[in-house]
């Protein structure tokens, strides 16, 4: 069993972020942030997926002002992403935010972070203190790593809110470079007691990104580090949410929704599995309930996984064998193995 690090836990509107809280899942529009309407409605389709914080970027005073409007609209936690200009993070606590997300490399002045911090503290806002490797404050040190470099700048801003007597703290750590961000995470993790958001950074299109952030999040998660979870993606953000589930459902660290187990398909199979296996996983993409579903294409591991599964199909030539439960139900004729599947699912 995994032994996940002990964190203070804080409140992000309704949410609980460490200690004995769930890892949760965030994810971050890429909408407008001026454009009210189009925010509000890609929030609303990443809560229909269980997004459970989500952050907006504030690049301008006009964003700022769109705040109040979007979060009247959605329902889950609105954090602000707020990065040069430390009188926007002002105006987004203003407006009612419930958490900001401050990067040290670009605002770095402590009297400037000190004011947000003041005002963060009068309306009990969290701040995340957020760092990426791209863009990381100068150092007087040429000889210290990438990671070490990180974990400096994120020290440096804790003291600072630290010596305000604030408290409601997440840190981050992020880099594109997996081993470069598992060692700075690993390094922060005995130095703080505040929860840590993991995530990879930039981590590219879903057909490579989801690999490369599935390796630092899963390996990080594996030793017992992180309390909210991001999946960058360069895609729709409802992608970024779907892989966060899969990869706490992987580790047995949170069950959500339905899980797939299905054979990579041989010479063996005597059907078109990856076809009815894609269609199952669309249509449980609809579900967020648990359960285990089994779609196998040959006699080797077929009634073993199929078994094992709440409900599988075991298939053969033009023939399927139907379980629930560790039991057959029937056999099924293979032009109806989809359809009978599906109202199985959905009876379970």
């Amino acid at each position: 069993m995994i032994q996940r690090r002990i964190s203070k836990a804080i409140q992000i509107g309704s949410v609980t972020v460490g200690g004995n809280a769930p890892i949760i899942v965030q994810s971050m529009t890429n909408t407008d942030t001026r454009n009210v309407t189009s925010t509000i409605k890609q929030i609303k389709e990443l809560e229909d997926y269980d997004c459970e914080l989500v952050r907006v970027a504030i690049p301008d005073t006009e964003a700022a002002r769109a705040l109040p409007a979007i979060k009247k609209g959605i329902s889950i936690p609105l954090i602000a992403d707020i990065h040069f200009d430390y009188r926007l993070a002002l105006m987004s606590l203003e407006a009612g935010i419930d958490g900001l997300r401050l990067n040290p490399g670009n605002i770095n002045d402590p009297e400037k972070v000190a004011t947000v911090v003041r005002a963060a503290k009068k309306r009990n806002v969290p701040i995340r203190i957020g760092v990426n490797a791209g863009s990381l404050p100068p150092t007087d040190n040429p000889e210290l790593s990438i990671a070490e470099r990180m974990v400096n700048a994120a020290l440096e801003q804790i003291n600072i809110l630290e010596s305000l007597d604030f408290s409601l703290i997440k840190i981050s750590l992020k880099a594109f470079d997996v081993p470069t961000t598992i060692a700075a995470y690993r390094s922060i993790a005995t130095k703080i007691p505040y929860p840590l958001h993991i995530g990879i950074t930039e981590a590219g299109t879903p057909k490579t990104g989801i690999i490369r952030s599935t390796a630092g999040i899963s390996t990080l998660l594996y030793l017992g580090i992180g309390d909210t979870i991001r999946v960058s993606l360069t895609a729709h953000p409802r992608e970024e949410v779907i892989t966060g589930y899969e990869i706490l459902k992987s580790l047995n660290l949170r069950q959500h929704g339905p899980v797939l187990v299905s054979c990579p398909t041989c010479g063996r199979t005597e059907v078109n599995i990856v076809q009815l296996a894609e269609a199952v996983a669309a249509h449980l993409l609809k579900i967020n309930k648990p359960v285990k579903v089994a779609v196998m294409g040959c006699v080797v591991n077929g009634p073993g996984e199929a078994r094992d599964a709440d409900v599988g199909i075991a298939c053969g030539k033009g023939k399927g064998v139907l379980f629930r439960k560790g039991e057959i139900v029937r056999t099924i004729e293979e032009k109806d193995f989809l359809s009978v599947l599906i109202t199985e699912i959905e009876n379970y």
